[in-house]
């Protein structure tokens, strides 16, 4: 059965706002306490799910969460209606209430690590929400995720969606930012590519100045979840020095797809330990490992942090060719535009770069592979997935005059003690999920 990738983009959230909660990403850290346009955010994340759509590519939607969490609110001793614990929150504690209001569910690597049937014991999509333990306003999201995830992928007999892993830094779990999965085509067998930053009770390197957010442990738990063997399995540890220098997710210095790995060449511990292993492994299946490696003389770490050039999208075309999804950024910084520019005289496995506005969302630190889910689906698998979530121009247009309607084109850190912005999100998730058809996902609808 033929089998294709499909990208669901997270929306951005009319919370959007730059609180600067994620320490160890430095573009996140760097933009703190300035002001943020939601209603750009959230329009420069649909046009770019709408130009991939128009494209041929498939391309679906996520929906935002419910922020402020009210629930994590009272979960820390804040009483009182909606009002009263947000204006007690922003007075005794506005870290919390910034926590709650986080926008963060956009980048959807992070929602799930997924398996696609090909590849599992069961023959099912598996799905397992992160639990990002490692830092609070994205430790609170899964639940609803996962409540989310099971409103679009609601047959049970394709598709299996598992509960996060228990929320300890032991099991500290990023979802599919820290995993890769390659094979000759979609729909056959491959090999699933783990990244994690430590051991937790290993012997190993570990980074000093910032956390490692993704463990071993988590890894192979997690591929024990969906049901992978060990011969289609490979784990892999993060260079620590680059997590030092503001790589927190392996997707800010590797990207794969198909047979084809683009990564920096201090991505990896033992890295070329890594590539026999890949390759290995996929030649089991038919298919060899074609690595396009970028050496550091041409583009520093720190280069490749400020213009994430690899927390690109890698997607193939139609025809078999290969085009690279990447934010302006990259453009922008010399370094990185020289070795773009020089790809075109060279025989590399990528064809064509696309480059997008996502200004909003990178100074938040994320980019456009941030804000994408991968998924894997045979025909049959993609006719059962919640058939309104599937970018078209109906609903382009349903969801461009949505934003219009519902978000706010200004958001500074001190508007979130505004109530106003409670009701103005719940207002707008609600409409949203008669747009997507989702049924009753959020906690105010329940």
């Amino acid at each position: 059965m033929q089998a294709s990738e499909a990208n669901f983009d997270g929306l951005v959230g009319p919370t959007h706002n730059y609180a600067g909660l994620s320490f160890g990403n430095v573009v996140s850290r760097s933009n703190e306490k300035s002001v943020a346009n939601p209603k750009a955010a959230a329009k420069q994340g649909l046009r770019k799910m709408k130009r991939l759509a128009d494209l041929g590519f498939v391309q679906g939607v996520l929906p935002p969460l419910e922020r402020p969490s009210i629930r994590l609110l009272c979960d820390v001793g804040f009483t009182g209606d909606d009002a009263a614990v947000i204006a007690r929150a922003a007075r005794e504690a506005p870290e919390l209430l910034a926590a709650a209001s986080s926008a963060s569910a956009m980048w959807t690597a992070n929602a799930a690590t997924v398996s696609p049937s090909a590849d599992t014991v069961d023959g099912r999509v598996h799905l397992t929400p992160a639990n990002l333990a490692a830092k609070l306003h994205r430790a609170i999201e899964h639940g609803e995720t996962r409540r989310t995830l099971a409103a679009i992928f609601a047959d049970e007999a394709r598709f299996r969606i598992h509960r996060a892993l228990p929320g300890t830094p032991a099991l500290g779990d990023e979802g599919a930012a820290n995993h890769t999965r390659f094979a000759r085509e979609y729909g056959e067998k491959g090999v699933e590519f783990f990244v994690y930053g430590r051991s937790e009770y290993g012997q190993g390197p570990q980074p000093q100045r910032y956390p490692a957010r993704r463990t071993l442990e988590a890894s192979r738990a997690i591929a024990r979840l969906h049901g992978l063997d060990e011969a289609s399995t490979v784990f892999a540890q993060q260079t620590p020095e680059v997590i030092d220098a503001g790589v927190f997710h392996n997707d800010v210095i590797a990207v794969g797809n198909r047979t084809t790995l683009f990564c920096h060449q201090r991505a990896f511990v033992d890295q070329h330990k890594v590539y026999a292993e890949l390759d290995a492994k996929l030649r089991a299946h038919g298919a060899r490992l074609s690595t396009l490696e970028v050496p550091k003389r041409e583009v520093g770490v720190e280069d490749a942090v400020s213009s994430y050039l690899f927390n690109s999208q890698l997607l193939s075309c139609a025809d078999g060719t290969q085009v690279l999804v990447m934010p302006q950024e990259c453009r922008e910084n010399a370094r990185v535009a020289a070795y773009l520019d020089g790809l075109a005289a060279r025989a590399t496995p990528i064809d064509e770069v696309l480059v997008f506005d996502l200004r909003e969302s990178m100074k938040n630190g994320g980019g456009p592979a941030c804000l994408r889910l991968r998924v894997v689906l045979d025909d049959a698998e993609r006719a059962a997935v919640n058939p309104r979530v599937w970018m078209n121009d109906t609903l382009f247009a349903s969801l461009d005059a949505w934003i219009d309607a519902h978000y706010r084109d200004r958001l500074a850190p001190a508007d979130l003690a505004d109530p106003r912005l409670l009701d103005e999100s719940r207002t707008a998730l609600d409409r949203l999920t008669t747009l997507l058809g989702l049924g009753s996902v959020y906690d105010f609808q329940r």
